[in-house]
């Protein structure tokens, strides 16, 4: 719908908005319990404001839904933002909004507010309703516009939450596989663990294509990113460098890119663009850039960066793939499981110029990621760079991810866990 199809906010436009969108709302299909409701729910007694953020189609709204069923005993307002009907809404409705909400659901405490980034100047209606001490969820499907606005006006008052696609633990619970989750399992178990994990791998989480199985829902999706959250959003003339850009980062997931390259091969005007579009599609939650470790910010800054993306359906949909690129994938999702809970994520050079997949210094972990690890040049290979990085930084623990090999290397006085992927991503 375009502007000049848009609905003109008044009182009974508003009103019958509203009340279509708690029907739907009430009816959801509530699908799979999220992992992370629970500590949703452990800030209903926190006067801050909730910030849930993630990639479009992640399951914001159904997570809403969740809490509301189970915890909120129909005390709460729900408004939908992200509704064609409601794009010419502005600052000076939010006065109508409250009047049509008091008028059709009563006095409630409680807002659940979707995609609300999209209306221009919304953090300072979310400020006036917390001083009034009303309990505010707010989803969004760009972190940066969302932490901006708040930063601005509501420094210290609210808390930052991220949802992602399903991780392994909740794709195993969709399956209906939730016995490969007790602590003691068989044999045949194991094998199912090894099947389920190459499986994760290929489909990734997102929770309709998972449903339906159908590769359009995949590619609708990595459109309304481009279209909807970067070109439109950022008022960018012409999409045919973002969309190359886009599909060269989905194409070599797991690999070192540089600014600078990226500037040549695309033919762009400077590498400023094209840091430009990937803060873009950062914000948007399609990809994550990971810088090297160096105690010199600077080096950090400059040196190539590696690309990974928030879904491997994704980018198994929309990137060129020439083999089953068994190793990226993996890689990727050992990514994605370290980022649920840690946002200062580096890979790291040797001395010798050999590289280790991920650095978490706040854990002093160092961890290696080897799809075929059935061969002694391979484990010589996979082990020397980190027994160096060992030597190089402080850390405590050595592992290296595999497909299905378990055990442990005692080198040099240090030791190497071995673990298989599905354990580490039950683990993690």
């Amino acid at each position: 719908m375009n502007r000049q199809q848009t609905i003109k906010i008044t009182k009974e436009n508003l009103e019958a908005v509203l009340l279509e969108q708690r029907e739907n709302f009430d009816q959801k299909d509530l699908g799979l319990e999220r992992e992370i409701l629970p500590r949703i729910k452990s800030f209903l007694s926190v006067p801050h404001i909730v910030i849930i953020t993630g990639l479009r189609r992640a399951g914001k709204s159904t997570l809403l839904a969740q809490l509301a069923k189970k915890y909120l005993k129909n005390n709460y307002y729900f408004i939908n933002f992200d509704d064609d009907r409601l794009l010419d809404f502005n600052l000076k409705d939010f006065s109508l909004l409250d009047e049509v909400l008091l008028e059709s659901f009563g006095e409630q405490d409680i807002y659940l507010f979707d995609e609300i980034q999209n209306i221009p100047e919304w953090e300072r209606y979310v400020r006036r309703l917390h001083d009034t001490g009303k309990k505010i969820f707010i989803t969004g499907s760009n972190a940066s516009l969302l932490s901006q606005e708040l930063g601005t006006r509501l420094t210290g008052r609210h808390v930052n939450l991220e949802l992602y696609p399903f991780s392994f633990r909740e794709y195993l619970c969709f399956k209906n596989q939730e016995a490969l989750l007790e602590s003691k399992i068989s044999t045949k178990q194991k094998n199912y663990l090894i099947k389920y994990s190459n499986d994760y791998l290929q489909t990734g989480g997102i929770p309709d294509f998972l449903k339906y199985q159908k590769k359009e829902i995949l590619k609708h999706l990595y459109e309304n990113i481009l279209y909807r959250d970067i070109v439109a959003r950022y008022n960018i003339v012409g999409s045919k460098n973002l969309k190359e850009l886009a599909l060269f980062l989905a194409t070599n997931v797991s690999s070192l890119v540089s600014f600078n390259k990226l500037k040549n091969n695309l033919k762009l005007k400077s590498s400023t663009t094209v840091k430009n579009y990937i803060d873009y599609l950062e914000n948007a939650w399609l990809f994550f850039i990971v810088n090297v470790f160096d105690y010199s910010v600077k080096r950090q800054q400059i040196a190539p960066k590696k690309v990974y993306i928030i879904d491997n359906g994704l980018r198994n949909t929309v990137g060129f793939k020439f083999s089953k690129d068994t190793g990226r994938l993996m890689e990727n999702v050992v990514f994605l499981s370290l980022r649920h809970r840690e946002k200062e994520i580096f890979y790291y050079k040797t001395e010798q110029n050999h590289e280790v997949d991920f650095y978490v210094r706040s854990e002093k972990k160092l961890i290696q990621v080897s799809h075929a690890f059935n061969t002694n040049d391979l484990k010589i290979r996979e082990t020397r760079s980190l027994l160096e990085a060992f030597d190089e930084l402080d850390v405590d623990d050595l592992i290296i991810v595999t497909e299905r090999d378990k055990g442990q290397i005692n080198k040099d006085g240090k030791s190497i866990q071995v673990v298989p992927l599905y354990e580490w991503l039950l683990r993690e």
